[in-house]
């Protein structure tokens, strides 16, 4: 026996070194087995045609000005007819006399203002809150680059400042207020009557909404002439230099149209008068319901298709030539590879029958505290290389935006430990 034992331990020493290999690739192959995963995004299909075209409005062209020309109105701004567009100054000299006309006449209005003020101490802190809220909205305008109402916001400021001064400053008494709004108006009458003939007013000759851009298409392209194209006629006119001169122009009235040449089998599918939705790309991202109005007659397997909107004019000035989306469907859902969807038997205990019943689930594993977890989904539509999907319950384990879904894994189940 005692020369046997030898014998024995080798090989109890060599079996345990075999459960040691095959232990320890057991545990590198469970914990190292490569996955991949990937983020559910939201995302929206659609079965759509890309139609290039230009925007056409009825708009009139301001002449324009010699001398400094400051244009008072803000991109898209309505005006009502006979309201200032610009002032037009002679020199530097009567652009500085109007500057101090405007403050002038500022604080005239806040000294009439703080005349009949109560100076109560409700309205002193109805003042301070007023001024707060002021520099609060300057500051967020400022900081999201939106300077659209930056004049209007500072003159908030400053007007607020100044009231308070007046009506709550040091000193100032009832008469002294009266003496003080006598001397500004004397100053505003005499300094308006001096620059009278240096200053020039533009006004609106109609009501209409302001821009800017004058691009030279304002005559070529108006909602008569524009039921008249063809799809060669189109084409020059968007390959045509063109440039246009004024201080500005009015859009006037509230429609505005689109005219893009389609191919014919697609204008053949579209009925005058019917509402389709228009998808714009680029500065003006926004998908519009416009009207058809009009499919025209068909030219070398195109047809000329006029669409028009009452909505987002004061958006879309500054559009002219433009590449669109005519969307015929859409859907929206999270986008997910291919791979990623798993098709898996289930076995459940059948309430009624007690016995045990097999039944299948969609869905994906996702990976949670570094744990799977399998989440059922619906599939919405599909592509090359992924699925659109929604999730199958609203729960608050449903597949979900930013979820990191299972791209590649094997053996994959609920609650298994993936990462550590």
């Amino acid at each position: 026996m005692k020369q046997g034992t030898p014998v024995i331990t080798v090989v109890m020493v060599a079996i345990a070194a075999a459960m040691v290999v095959y232990f320890g690739y057991y545990v590198f192959d469970t914990f190292n087995d490569p996955f991949t995963t990937t983020l559910a995004y939201s995302y929206t299909v659609s079965n759509s045609v890309e139609a290039d075209g230009m925007l056409v409005r009825d708009e009139v062209v301001l002449p324009a000005q010699s001398g400094i020309v400051d244009v008072t109105r803000g991109e898209g701004e309505k005006v009502a007819a006979g309201k200032q567009v610009a002032l037009v100054y002679r020199d530097t000299q009567a652009q500085a006399d109007q500057a101090q006309l405007d403050q002038l006449a500022l604080e005239i209005q806040l000294l009439e203002q703080a005349a009949v003020g109560s100076g109560s101490v409700e309205s002193a802190a109805k003042l301070d809150e007023e001024i707060l809220q002021s520099v609060v909205e300057l500051r967020s305008s400022v900081a999201l680059g939106d300077f659209n109402q930056l004049e209007d916001q500072v003159l908030a400021v400053k007007s607020g400042v100044l009231k308070r001064g007046y009506t709550y400053g040091d000193g100032l008494t009832a008469e002294s207020l009266t003496q003080r709004l006598s001397e500004l108006k004397s100053q505003y009458s005499a300094l308006r009557t001096q620059t009278s003939t240096a200053t020039t007013r533009v006004t609106a000759p109609q009501a209409g909404t302001f821009s800017n851009l004058v691009d030279g298409y304002e005559e070529l392209l108006t909602p008569q002439t524009v039921f008249q194209l063809t799809p060669s006629s189109l084409e020059e006119l968007m390959g045509r230099s063109v440039s246009g001169g004024g201080l500005g122009k009015l859009i006037l009235g509230y429609y505005w149209y689109f005219a893009a040449a389609l191919p014919q089998e697609v204008a053949d599918t579209l009925i005058e008068g019917s509402t389709v939705t228009m998808r714009f790309t680029g500065d003006f991202n926004q998908d519009v319901d416009m009207q058809v109005e009009q499919v025209g007659a068909p030219e070398e397997g195109e047809c000329l298709v006029v669409f028009s909107s009452d909505e987002y004019l004061s958006q879309t000035t500054l559009l002219r030539r433009q590449t669109a989306e005519l969307v015929f469907e859409s859907w929206s859902g999270l986008r997910i590879p291919k791979e990623a969807l798993r098709l898996e038997k289930v076995t459940y205990t059948d309430p009624d029958t007690s016995q045990e019943q097999e039944s299948t689930r969609l869905g994906v594993y996702v990976l949670v505290g570094g744990r799977t977890e399998f989440k059922e989904v619906k599939v919405v539509t599909e592509g090359a290389d992924y699925y659109v999907v929604e999730a199958a319950d609203h729960s608050s384990s449903a597949l979900r935006a930013g979820d990191e879904v299972i791209v590649e894994g094997v053996g994959l189940y609920d609650g298994q430990l993936l990462e550590f």
